[in-house]
């Protein structure tokens, strides 16, 4: 007969070893995590929407000032059936997003100040996971901020697409659009390490970027280096693919697609790899 050692539990109660390593349950913890950090950016919205309206002034003034003036006068080329400020909607979608995501690298050195960002970086929570959470809060700022867009198209007579699908693949293209630019400037807030040095540069580089895409017109009357620049500026892609499902503009949506999911993972990798760096400072 053998005896179990004092209060030893019983052998029917004993469970097996569960296995740390298993991928599916890692990648369940990550996603959760992601989301977490996601809903939390996001409650700030809740608290504080003011920053929804003020950013929602300069859309408005594009379309209504910009877009009907250039309509009126024909002086920027479109494909026949395509109204001018039909065109520059979808570039004033990724011109929002844009500058929405453009200052969370600016964010994140405030939370770092604030020792929020010692913190986060102490918890079992990934860096890629941090990043993320953020860069996909970004995109969620910019749906809103394209819903209101797109209103103001709507009430200016700019007929968009009702397919379900398209517009569905319209939010996706925003949210990825969205998630690299926040973490382009996340990665600058970890090379910069101030606020007012990376206030400096996130202004530097935002107007170049817009101006060098076709958000306001096409890359067919650009000089040929500014063409260059153009082919190789995510923004581009994200402003083509925008048009391709919102009005029906002719362009290669697969390859606009695959370039934006490219700039997001490299750029999240990026802003992971710093984000030591920053938080170190």
């Amino acid at each position: 007969m053998t005896y179990a050692a004092p209060g030893a539990p019983p052998a029917a109660s004993v469970r097996p070893p569960v296995i740390a390593d298993n991928p599916v349950a890692g990648a369940q913890r990550l996603l959760s995590r992601i989301g977490t950090l996601c809903w939390v950016e996001l409650r700030k919205i809740r608290h504080d929407r003011t920053e929804l309206y003020t950013r929602a002034v300069q859309p408005a003034l594009w379309l209504l000032i910009y877009g009907e003036v250039f309509t009126r006068i024909h002086a920027i080329p479109t494909p026949k059936g395509i109204s001018y400020l039909a065109y520059l909607t979808p570039g004033i979608l990724a011109q929002s997003a844009l500058f929405i995501a453009v200052f969370y690298g600016i964010q994140i050195i405030w939370e770092r100040d604030a020792g929020v960002l010692t913190k986060l970086m102490v918890t079992p929570t990934p860096r890629s996971a941090l990043i993320t959470g953020k860069a996909f809060a970004a995109g969620v700022r910019s749906l809103v901020q394209g819903v209101v867009v797109v209103i103001i198209a709507a009430l200016l007579g700019v007929s968009l697409t009702d397919n379900p699908l398209k517009l569905i693949g319209a939010a996706a293209i925003l949210v990825m659009g969205s998630a690299f630019f926040s973490c382009l400037s996340m990665s600058l807030a970890g090379v910069a390490l101030a606020r007012d040095r990376l206030m400096g540069i996130a202004q530097a580089i935002t107007m170049p970027l817009f101006f060098s895409s076709s958000a306001l017109y096409p890359t067919k009357i650009m000089p040929g280096w500014l063409q260059v620049i153009s082919r190789v500026n995510p923004l581009t892609y994200e402003v083509e693919a925008l048009r391709g499902l919102l009005i029906g503009y002719p362009t290669t949506l697969w390859l606009d697609t695959v370039v934006l999911v490219g700039a997001m993972v490299v750029s999240i990798v990026c802003a992971s790899l710093l984000l030591p760096r920053l938080a170190n400072r």
